[in-house]
């Protein structure tokens, strides 16, 4: 005897792979999750790359400075200076962020006769490398114009980043950094 419970299912068409695959919903997060993840990370190691080489680029810059302070306040000498001993107290600074700072910087500190000649001073990056062609260490005594520009080749440690973000040669970026001052009067 049959209840009004008892139903019956017809039995459901059967289909091919294709249709049973393209309705399975199980796998479906997976997939979207590895869509999103790549360019997710992408995004992530840019916005870090950047903000690196940005606290990178303001520490070189406060640390040019600060050595030009000590040059513009006679606290070291024009005598004393060398191109060794610029290097050592810029990379002191840099010490933070750059583990071999003195191989990848280059520094210009010169006298002029006036602050217009020495804002007519140009970089020239030719072949992908830095023309360094009249770099000099020679600060002015008291009372002269100097200018002094530092120049770090920064490299760019994201690999699919570094074609975008380097304009050296080596997968390199230039970061700078320059001061223009008189000095003080102070016994030379």
């Amino acid at each position: 005897m049959r209840s009004d419970t008892d139903t019956f299912a017809a039995p459901a068409p059967r289909r091919g792979p294709a249709w049973r695959f393209r309705r399975d919903k199980r796998g479906a997060v997976a997939i979207e999750f590895t869509l999103l993840a790549i360019p997710f990370c992408m995004l992530v190691f840019a916005i870090l790359e950047t903000c690196i080489a940005f606290a990178s680029q303001q520490v070189m810059a406060n640390a040019t400075d600060d050595v030009a302070r000590l040059l513009r306040t006679g606290q070291i000498k024009a005598a004393d200076m060398s191109e060794d001993k610029l290097k050592t107290l810029i990379c002191g600074e840099l010490s933070i962020i750059a583990s071999n700072c003195k191989s990848n910087i280059l520094v210009d500190l010169r006298e002029f006769p006036t602050f217009a000649l020495a804002a007519k001073e140009r970089i020239k990056v030719a072949n992908g490398d830095i023309d360094t062609t009249g770099f000099a260490v020679k600060p002015g005594k008291s009372m002269t114009k100097n200018m002094l520009r530092v120049f770090y080749k920064w490299p760019v440690m994201t690999d699919f980043m570094r074609k975008s973000m380097s304009n050296l040669k080596d997968g390199k970026t230039l970061h700078f950094a320059s001061v223009t001052w008189q000095n003080e009067p102070f016994d030379d």
